[in-house]
């Protein structure tokens, strides 16, 4: 798999890869499994996965001159332009070959 981990494949030696909470959770999942407590395997996407979301729906640009506009001293201006990205992210498309990796129905972002 290209764009995703399972995991039960991550450690913590992973956080370039997945980000620091999805390497921890990889680790958590391993130890806990290792004692015999259930957890149901989860997966993270990588952060090629991430930069291919963004630049099959052209966002990258849009988003990086967006916060390099910004007044980082101004709390509600970083409140709106927040709340912008995370807008323009759920309603953006899902790439069809990371939707078939990750096991989504098409178009459909949980």
């Amino acid at each position: 798999m290209k764009y995703i981990r399972f995991f039960n494949e991550l450690k913590l030696s992973d956080v370039p890869m997945v980000g620091g909470k999805n390497a921890s959770l990889g680790e958590m999942y391993q130890q806990l499994s290792e004692q015999n407590i259930k957890v149901p395997n989860g997966f993270a996407t990588t952060a090629d996965g991430y930069w291919y979301f963004l630049e099959y729906n052209n966002l990258k640009d849009e988003i990086a001159s967006m916060l390099q506009s910004l007044d980082m001293a101004d709390v509600k201006a970083l409140a709106r332009c927040g709340a912008s990205i995370r807008d323009m992210l759920a309603h953006a498309d899902m790439p069809p070959d990371l939707e078939k990796e990750m096991g989504l129905t098409p178009n459909k972002i949980l």
